[in-house]
């Protein structure tokens, strides 16, 4: 690991500036480059971004593995159910600026479910320490609040688009059902969250979408 090489709290200060540096030329390119480039090297941005989150967890063990197991397979689960039967989320389809698929959802999209929970769920621990369920809660409403920043600006970037051209009500209903059994797992398993990383990651997604969202 690379923490085992470099200090840990330096280890956090370069992945937090890296991510920053993802996104704002990221962001950069796709408004005054060459969109379609910078919006197709999105399964890359994701990837790295996830690789410093792992990078960045204090003593991952067995139970974050089982955390992240639960993310990523119930998060494809409801993924596949949605785009193949309408399920839950709504009727939608996913784009070609996400990579590989399988059966319709991108292999990234699960690992964005893991990402996602376990950011806002370092977020929700922070803001309740001693009570792991109001901890779930927050981290589940948390992604609610991240998805609806992402909603509008995904059919635009050919991320995936709903049927009826906006989300409908069930689909943040839906992201909250599914989301808080993966924060009980998120709260109960990781022993230890970092929370500087997961903090800037979740500003960055507001701020990286929310930017296009206002166009």
């Amino acid at each position: 690991m690379i923490h085992l090489l470099i200090p840990k709290e330096r280890t956090t200060q370069i992945s937090v500036g890296m991510i920053w540096l993802f996104h704002i030329s990221g962001a950069l390119g796709i408004l005054y480059g060459n969109r379609e480039f910078f919006l197709q090297t999105t399964p890359i941005n994701l990837f790295f971004t996830l690789a410093l989150l792992f990078v960045n967890l204090k003593n991952p063990d067995r139970r974050t593995a089982w955390a992240a197991i639960l993310a990523f397979s119930l998060g494809m689960l409801v993924e596949i159910l949605g785009v193949n039967f309408g399920l839950i989320f709504g009727s939608y389809s996913y784009g070609e600026n996400l990579g590989v698929k399988i059966l319709g959802v991108p292999i990234l999209i699960g690992a964005n479910w893991v990402m996602l929970s376990f950011i806002t769920g370092a977020i929700g621990e922070a803001l309740w320490k001693n009570n792991k369920i109001f901890a779930a809660i927050s981290g589940a409403v948390l992604m609610v609040l991240i998805d609806l920043v992402i909603e509008p600006v995904a059919p635009i970037f050919d991320y995936w688009t709903f049927t009826e051209h906006v989300a409908p009500l069930s689909n943040y209903i839906g992201w909250f059902l599914v989301a808080l059994p993966i924060q009980l797992g998120v709260q109960y398993w990781i022993r230890e969250k970092e929370y500087t990383f997961s903090a800037h990651l979740v500003l960055v997604h507001f701020l990286f979408f929310g930017v296009f969202a206002l166009q």
